[in-house]
């Protein structure tokens, strides 16, 4: 089982920039995917964006230009870089990872406030 710390939420206001970081141990590259859900009071967890082993990234089409996912292996960590931030980005942000036998494991979820 992976253990997986997030962090880099706050409070921010429209238009601005945060950077969520997300840090697996123990350090692993032998995994399917990695990436973020996030979930706003009273929605789904839902998938924002993703990233393969091989280095495939997905990302739902309301963040799509505006949040780019990132990885760092020397540092056992991954990365979401979100711009242009709405009232609607609102939500508990969660790191994933997949491994090859398909068990998916969160870290404890970060909390990204958009103020207008």
């Amino acid at each position: 089982q992976v253990q997986l710390v997030d962090s880099g939420g706050g409070l921010v206001q429209v238009g601005g920039s945060l950077t969520l970081s997300c840090v697996a141990s123990p350090a692993t590259t032998n995994f399917n995917s990695m990436g973020w859900y996030r979930q706003a009071p009273g929605e789904r967890r839902e998938l924002m964006a993703s990233m393969t082993s091989s280095g495939s990234t997905y990302y739902k089409d309301s963040v799509k230009g505006r949040f780019t996912i990132s990885r760092d292996n020397a540092k056992n960590s991954l990365y979401l870089r979100m711009n242009s931030l709405k009232p609607e980005d609102t939500a508990v942000y969660y790191c994933f990872l997949e491994d090859v036998y398909y068990r998916i494991d969160f870290g404890q979820g970060t909390q990204v406030t958009v103020f207008s």
